[in-house]
């Protein structure tokens, strides 16, 4: 990865929407050159994919909660993980170092929404033996570009 690289990271973070012509001007390269360019990022998993932030309270998501758990034995781990890629209530799932095997961040419409889901898809899984739960009150900060370099 090359500084040119380096600097079309650094705006689509910024302006995913931004056209090619416009990216192109930006870094000194033709249409094409960004679109080849954007391509191999693309193929050495350096970009994951394309979106939008959406703002969560916008679209009814009111509670943020991080769930902290811990497994007994590392032998319902791999199931675990497979069970967390498929909820949408999942937005993060972490293997984590410590006293915890896992760190989660949850989002849900409301307390009790969170409850339950804590109830039947998390306590209810094979292994856990424990589980604490903090519900985020507000967030100054939840996204920065990454940076580059």
């Amino acid at each position: 990865m090359n500084e040119i690289d380096k600097k079309i990271l650094t705006i689509v973070q910024a302006q995913g929407h931004i056209s090619y012509a416009e990216l192109g001007k930006e870094v000194g390269l033709s249409v094409s050159a960004i679109n080849e360019r954007l391509k191999k990022l693309e193929n050495k998993s350096i970009i994951k994919g394309w979106g939008a932030r959406i703002d969560a309270k916008a679209v009814g998501l009111e509670v943020l909660a991080f769930i902290f758990l811990q497994h007994e034995k590392p032998i319902y781990e791999e199931s675990f993980r497979q069970e967390m890629l498929k909820l949408g209530e999942v937005e993060e799932c972490h293997h984590v170092t410590g006293e915890w095997s896992y760190l989660l961040k949850i989002r849900e419409r409301t307390i009790s929404d969170l409850e339950k889901f804590i109830s039947a898809k998390i306590r209810s899984s094979k292994g856990i033996v424990r589980t604490q739960t903090v519900i985020v009150l507000s967030s100054p900060k939840e996204w920065s570009p990454y940076i580059v370099e």
